[in-house]
């Protein structure tokens, strides 16, 4: 049977009176993508923050490998194998691509320089930073600053530090978002390739519809911060309840 990497538990957090995950109960399991789809303030990108630690639940837990990491931050998440790409980007502008991907590989790594270990560890850590850089066709731009990149460079080099981190769970938040269509389908690729990882699971919230048929194996539909259906790509989207009251037209465009 695949294993379940990650579970929540009637997850809930409220805002006020507001409340803006409800009850959400769901497990992913390894070699599975999942696609979070739903109206705008569905709840989806909330749905991660909780998951991944950004904000505290109000009641529910987070569970990985049958682990209780509800109460942890989102450092002691990552270590433990939760990898988060952002909807908007979250580098070190100053920094070059290269240093950017490094630093990333130091820290999963937890190793700092010293004088002692400096000359090995930063050829290695340079070594396996420049692989991933080339995996996300970054390589030629190793020295520029993150403040030059374009946009859609920007999101593959954030794809790219997700990569570093090698977690067991992958989280990205609308990747595609304000990319050109020729920068596009480089990160799609580099998902479906995640996607052949049948040891890991990833998560994609995601609104264009022809992304989610193309690399979603599930889709699960928010709406009002509830989950109000799970299954199948075709089984969902053929639903009357998800075209007519949640999809609204983007779904019948498809």
């Amino acid at each position: 049977m695949t294993q379940t990497l990650l579970e929540t538990d009637g997850l809930t957090v409220r805002f006020g009176g507001h409340v803006a995950v409800d009850g959400i109960s769901c497990s992913f399991r390894a070699g599975e993508l999942t696609a979070i789809v739903g109206p705008n303030g569905a709840g989806k990108t909330t749905y991660f923050n909780l998951i991944s630690g950004q904000i505290p639940a109000s009641a529910g837990r987070v569970k990985l490998l049958g682990e209780d990491i509800t109460g942890l931050g989102v450092a002691q998440r990552c270590r433990r194998g939760l990898g988060r790409a952002f909807q908007l980007t979250n580098l070190f502008p100053n920094l070059s691509v290269l240093e950017n991907v490094r630093l990333v590989i130091q820290a999963h790594r937890q190793k700092g320089f010293s004088l002692f270990s400096m000359a090995d560890s930063h050829t290695e850590m340079t070594t396996a930073a420049l692989a991933v850089l080339e995996r996300v066709r970054l390589d030629t731009l190793r020295h520029n600053t993150v403040a030059e990149l374009s946009h859609g460079n920007q999101r593959k080099l954030e794809v790219a530090l997700l990569i570093a981190l090698d977690p067991m769970v992958y989280m990205f938040d609308e990747p595609t978002a304000g990319m050109s269509v020729d920068e596009a389908p480089v990160v799609l690729d580099l998902i479906a390739e995640l996607k052949a990882d049948r040891e890991r699971t990833i998560l994609l919230v995601e609104h264009k519809m022809d992304v989610i048929r193309s690399l979603a194996d599930r889709i699960i539909v928010l709406h009002n911060g509830a989950l109000v259906a799970d299954g199948p790509p075709a089984e969902v989207m053929a639903s009357d309840i998800v075209q007519e009251a949640y999809m609204g037209r983007e779904l019948e465009d498809v």
